[in-house]
């Protein structure tokens, strides 16, 4: 007879927590500014706080989402533009 498997409760770090936060926040000002940067940034971020095992999964993936939206903004914005990102003059 085998003992029932019990498993021990996840622990989580606060710094994922932190990362999957952050990723959210970044995410969201990316779709108004510097998504160039704050895109891939959120992405980053929202997967390390996957990986580590955060305890807000869901706020997380919705920065992954945001960073992933913010990225698809900037390839509108440059098609748009013809290529060009700024057009001075």
């Amino acid at each position: 007879m085998s003992t029932p498997r019990t498993t021990a409760p996840r622990t989580t770090r606060p710094e994922a927590d932190q990362l999957a936060v952050a990723s959210f926040v970044l995410g969201l000002l990316g779709l108004l500014l510097f998504n160039l940067v704050l895109g891939p940034l959120a992405v980053a971020l929202a997967a390390l706080a996957l990986h580590r095992g955060t305890a807000r999964p869901v706020r997380a993936r919705l920065g992954l989402l945001l960073g992933l939206a913010d990225l698809a903004v900037l390839a509108a914005t440059v098609a748009a533009g013809h290529g060009s990102l700024f057009h001075l003059g």
